[in-house]
């Protein structure tokens, strides 16, 4: 029987997930399946991937095939660089101990790059933060001296207006004692 390691698509319409399985190549994708090994949901950011390592290595050595997905998402989580390794310990090339070894120093360096990617994404966007907020604060400084300019006009023309107002009325009161 030709098993296949790949995605079972579940969830509504536009917002899928995916159970990793091992199935028969001839069975339906969402159909009966073998043995669940794991979950996928890409919806998460960064998208959410669970699986059962052992299982998984299980499979991969027996001869399940994987398709191009979820090969990627294996390989991601280190089950290829396990089953190389575990070949080498069958050629005696190095011992389990040394494969282990290899592992966790490679386990190590991924996590650190993982880590170092989210902390370097991190900055850049605290720093596109404080960008926008200087940007705004200009803005709102130039609004601000937009209406106080305004409001010192409109101060201006009304004092101006009122200075002319009782200006205009002391001629008028002083002809109207003059015509008695």
């Amino acid at each position: 029987m030709a098993t296949k390691i790949r995605l079972q698509r579940h969830g509504r319409k536009g917002y899928a997930y995916y159970h990793i399985v091992v199935a028969d190549s001839r069975a339906p994708r969402d159909g009966k399946f073998i043995e669940r090994i794991g979950s996928y949901n890409p919806n998460t950011n960064p998208a959410t991937v669970d699986i059962n390592f052992d299982r998984a290595l299980y499979w991969v050595e027996v001869g399940a095939q994987p398709t191009d997905t979820t090969r990627n998402l294996l390989s991601d989580k280190g089950v290829y660089m396990m089953k190389h390794l575990r070949g080498g310990v069958k050629k005696g090339a190095f011992s389990a101990e040394e494969a282990e070894k290899r592992f966790e120093k490679w386990s190590a360096e991924k996590e650190s790059k993982i880590q170092a990617e989210k902390s370097k994404l991190a900055k850049g966007k605290e720093e596109k933060a404080k960008e926008r907020l200087v940007a705004e604060q200009a803005v709102n400084k130039a609004k601000a001296e937009a209406v106080a300019k305004k409001k010192a006009e409109a101060a201006a023309a009304a004092a101006e207006a009122a200075a002319e107002a009782p200006a205009e009325e002391a001629p008028a009161a002083e002809e109207a004692p003059a015509a008695e």
